[in-house]
């Protein structure tokens, strides 16, 4: 019985790992016989942070910290109960956070 589609949104700090994440999911799809369109980068969000040095004094020395969240996006067309089944029995590596919708 074959599926509509399923949508796969990856995200992660490090763009190694969900680059790598991305391919595992690919080669697993492709193995079982659907049809993958993607991964999509999509825009990465930087999230900017200003600490004060010193909680007293000297308001004008601070430090900045930014945080990167890097997005991808994958559609998995024509998938069977094969694909699903070794969709969701993959094992990723910790720190990429997935999202599925159907």
């Amino acid at each position: 019985m074959r599926q509509g589609r399923i949508r796969i949104k990856l995200k992660a700090y490090d763009h190694r790992l969900i680059d790598d994440s991305c391919q595992k999911i690919l080669q697993t799809a492709l193995m079982t016989g659907a049809k993958v369109v993607g991964p999509v980068p999509l825009p990465t969000r930087t999230k900017k942070i200003v600490v004060t040095r010193s909680p007293h004094t000297d308001k004008d020395s601070r430090e900045h910290f930014q945080l990167k969240i890097h997005n991808r996006l994958l559609d998995v067309y024509q998938a069977t109960e094969k694909t699903i089944d070794s969709l969701m029995h993959l094992e990723l590596p910790a720190g990429v956070d997935i999202e599925v919708k159907t």
